[in-house]
């Protein structure tokens, strides 16, 4: 008994090998079932293994009382009323479902068992079923030897192919639309033949060829048609237009959807735009969608109705008449086409949020940068007045104070008038020669050397940006005299026709892994935000100059400010 058991599970374990027994049953009923309890017998064998094997419905399914209940009804037709032409038919039905499971299949391997049955059944339908429906039997006696003991080789070849031959018995693998055409093919090889047979009473061999002949001569000349050249792309573009085109022109209305897409300032806007135009086809009589929670209707309703969903938008038709299938891949192309404009515009809405908010932090970065650099001035001048000294010292620092604090408070202004209206901030413009002994007087408490060209740069500058960009690269000079000792500190206003100046200090270079995200990206700092030399060099290169390091080695680091471009081109 366990051998029979693994017998059992070797042969019968999987689709292929059930539908190589559900052949070698199939050809027993046609050749040794003239006796009338025989021929039941096999068949209701021949058919239970057809229902082991069936592709339709897995095997781990309950049968409902409905599918039971087809199944009672077809082996009752088979039994009372089985005859040559519903073998035909039968035949012809396994054929198609075989046939159509080869164009589908992946592989070669899998496609093998399927060709055996396939030429099996059309071997058997016309060799010996059609001349059983002409009775034209003595027209192929001679090959009755062949079709009864050497014809069973292709279904037993089947049943012992390697596993890797046979495909699994859970697979659901039908392809309805070749399997209804290999079936209309079938049919037409039938009834071909059985018509040329009465009418022109030949003999069968010649029948045979001239209705395989006619047929694949059709097959070709369709074949033709539908791709035939480049000039003319034939019965495809027509069949693609006919299933684009249910309704209206496709090319007409995905225009319009288009100029919505481009002139609807939201997502929202655009789908009730795109929605509106829906319900203009004449097939459509109303329509219902919901989207992010929200619910809207346009139309009315009818006892025909087809639902579509794509992503976040589902979408139900009604029409004014029963949806055929092209109708329904219509319906399918229009949603897709909406929930992809939907889901662009919704894109974009999200991509302008995190601009405008992307601008919101940028601009308070860059203005709390400006506060800062004005607070650390302002902080300068206090601690240069704490520090005792005599009158005369005294005398100059008050003169000191005096000019800068004006100055100062100038700046603070303009800083918090940009944080106010951002997109309203106005430009002063100067002459270098007032701005440099400006910013020279400001910083003379610090020990910090100025080097001044024998002939200034004759261009007008902006000196609210200068003062921002040029005191952030001061402060981080002055900062890092506190960490390491012995700096000096030089501003150099180069000779050149356009602004330039460069602040050089005298200390350690920048580490290689900074330098690379330098002016590009926030950068850690331990002695600020980390910032600064970020929002100067966007500052600067809005203004119309450059910001970046000229040299970095060790006892010379210089940061240079270049004009790129004039002010009025600013």
């Amino acid at each position: 008994m366990p051998i029979l058991s693994k017998l059992s599970r070797l042969q019968f374990n999987n689709s292929n090998r059930i539908m190589a027994v559900m052949l070698l049953t199939l050809h027993a009923m046609l050749v040794w079932g003239d006796v009338s309890n025989l021929h039941k017998a096999l068949f209701l064998c021949h058919y239970g293994c057809f229902l082991v094997w069936q592709p339709m419905m897995r095997q781990a399914n309950k049968l409902s009382w409905q599918s039971g209940l087809l199944i009672a009804a077809g082996a009752t037709i088979g039994i009372l009323f089985i005859n040559w032409w519903l073998t035909a038919i039968w035949i012809a039905s396994l054929f198609a479902l075989i046939g159509g499971r080869v164009f589908s299949s992946a592989s070669d391997h899998s496609k093998l068992p399927n060709i055996l049955a396939s030429s099996y059944l059309l071997a058997i339908l016309l060799l010996w079923v059609v001349p059983k429906l002409l009775n034209a039997n003595d027209d192929l006696s001679a090959a009755e030897f062949l079709l009864i003991y050497v014809l069973p080789i292709l279904p037993f070849t089947i049943l012992f192919l390697s596993k890797k031959n046979n495909a699994n018995l859970e697979t659901v693998n039908v392809d309805f639309f070749y399997t209804l055409l290999i079936f209309l093919l079938s049919l037409i090889i039938i009834l071909g033949s059985f018509a040329i047979g009465v009418i022109w009473q030949i003999h069968y061999i010649k029948l045979l060829i001239y209705t395989v002949s006619g047929l694949a001569l059709t097959l070709v000349i369709l074949s033709w048609l539908w791709n035939p050249s480049a000039t003319f792309s034939g019965l495809e573009l027509l069949m693609s237009r006919y299933l684009l085109s249910v309704g209206q022109p496709f090319e007409q209305w995905i225009k319009k959807i288009a100029v919505h897409a481009e002139i609807e300032s939201t997502a929202q806007h655009f789908l009730l735009a795109a929605m509106q135009e829906l319900s203009k086809l004449n097939w459509v009589s109303g329509l219902i969608w919901e989207v992010e929670n929200s619910k809207h209707q346009l139309g009315e309703k009818t006892p025909f109705m087809s639902t579509y969903n794509f992503q976040h938008l589902h979408l139900t038709l009604y029409s004014h008449w029963q949806f055929r299938p092209a109708l329904y891949l219509h319906g399918q192309l229009l949603t897709q086409i909406l929930g992809e404009f939907y889901a662009a515009k919704r894109r974009e809405e999200i991509i302008s949020q995190h601009i405008y908010m992307q601008t919101f932090y940028e601009t308070g970065s860059r203005l709390t940068h400006d506060i800062k650099n004005i607070l650390q001035s302002l902080g300068a001048l206090i601690s240069a007045a704490e520090q005792p000294a005599d009158t005369d010292e005294d005398a100059m620092l008050i003169n000191l104070i005096k000019k800068q604090l004006p100055r100062l408070n100038q700046r603070l202004a303009t800083t918090l008038n940009k944080l106010e209206q951002p997109s309203l901030e106005k430009k002063r413009r100067s002459k270098v020669t007032t701005w440099w002994r400006n910013f020279r007087h400001l910083n003379t408490h610090h020990l910090v050397r100025f080097e001044t060209p024998e002939n200034m740069p004759n261009n007008d500058i902006n000196p609210d940006l200068l003062d921002s960009v040029v005191d952030n690269l001061l402060q981080n000079a002055l900062e890092k005299t506190k960490l390491e000792a012995g700096i000096k500190i030089i501003v150099s206003l180069m000779p050149s026709e356009h602004f330039c100046l460069e602040v050089t200090d005298t200390g350690s270079p920048i580490p290689i892994d900074v330098t690379k995200h330098l002016f590009k990206s926030h950068i850690s700092s331990k002695n600020g935000l980390g910032v600064g030399l970020y929002h100067a060099a966007q500052q600067a290169s809005q203004g119309g100059y450059q910001l970046g390091l000229a040299d970095n080695q060790e006892g010379k680091v210089c940061f240079r400010l270049e004009m790129i471009a004039t002010e009025a081109d600013t």
